[in-house]
C-alpha cells in the first residue's frame, strides 16, 4: 500500500511539473521532469526489462492516439509549433510517465477489462480537463473533444492492462539467476495412476 502510494504521488508530481512546464512554452523541460520521475520508478522496479518494454510500448499507443486526436482537430497543443499532426514529445512522455502506474498505483485497473475500461473513460477526460485548465491543450469542441477522449481511453486503458500483463508473466525476460516457481499440474491434467 505504502510503495503505491508513493507511486501515485511521484505520478501526480511529474504530471503537474510536466503539464505547467508544457502550458509554460517548455516542452524540453516538461520531458526532463517525466524523465527525471521515470528514472526514479525505473531504479526501483525489480525486473527493469519489464517495466521498461512496458514504457516503450505506452509510449509507441500514446504517439499514435494524440496524433490522431492531433489530426483529426479535436485537440491541440499550444506549445507543439511546427510539429503538428504529430502529437508533441512532451505528450508522448507523459504517456510514458502514466505507465508507470499500470502494475504500482493502478496495479487495482488489472483486475478486469470492465474496471479498466471505466477508469479510462473516466480519468482520461478528466485528465486531459485539468491539462486544457492549465493551458497545455486545446479543445476544438470541448464536450466532443471529451468524449472521444473519453472513448478511447475505454479502448486504451484494457490495452495497456493486458501488455502489462504479457510483459510481467513472461518468463524469458526473467533474470537468468531468478528462481523459477514450480509447475502446478491441475488434476484434470494428471493420470489416473499418478493418484496414490
Amino acid at each position: 500500500m505504502k510503495s503505491a502510494l508513493k507511486n501515485l504521488v511521484m505520478f501526480k508530481m511529474g504530471w503537474t511539473a510536466c503539464v505547467a512546464l508544457a502550458a509554460a512554452g517548455q516542452p524540453l523541460w516538461a520531458t526532463v521532469a517525466v524523465a527525471f520521475v521515470v528514472a526514479l520508478h525505473l531504479a526501483a522496479v525489480p525486473v527493469v526489462v519489464k517495466e521498461a518494454m512496458l514504457l516503450a510500448a505506452s509510449a509507441v499507443i500514446g504517439l499514435a492516439w494524440e496524433s490522431l486526436l492531433v489530426w483529426t482537430g479535436l485537440v491541440s497543443y499550444p506549445a507543439s509549433g511546427a510539429l503538428a499532426p504529430l502529437a508533441p514529445y512532451w505528450i508522448v512522455a507523459m504517456w510514458v510517465l502514466f505507465a508507470t502506474t499500470i502494475n504500482h498505483g493502478l496495479k487495482w485497473v488489472k483486475k478486469s477489462w470492465v474496471i479498466a475500461a471505466l477508469a479510462g473513460l473516466v480519468g482520461g477526460p478528466l485528465a486531459f480537463y485539468g491539462g486544457s485548465a492549465m493551458g497545455a491543450v486545446e479543445f476544438s469542441h470541448t464536450l466532443t473533444s471529451l468524449l472521444a477522449i473519453g472513448a478511447g481511453w475505454a479502448v486504451l486503458m484494457p490495452l495497456l492492462a493486458l501488455i502489462s500483463d504479457t510483459i510481467i508473466d513472461s518468463s524469458w525476460l526473467e533474470p537468468r539467476d531468478a528462481p523459477r516457481p514450480a509447475k502446478i499440474i491441475p488434476v484434470f491434467e494428471r493420470g489416473l495412476g499418478s493418484e496414490r
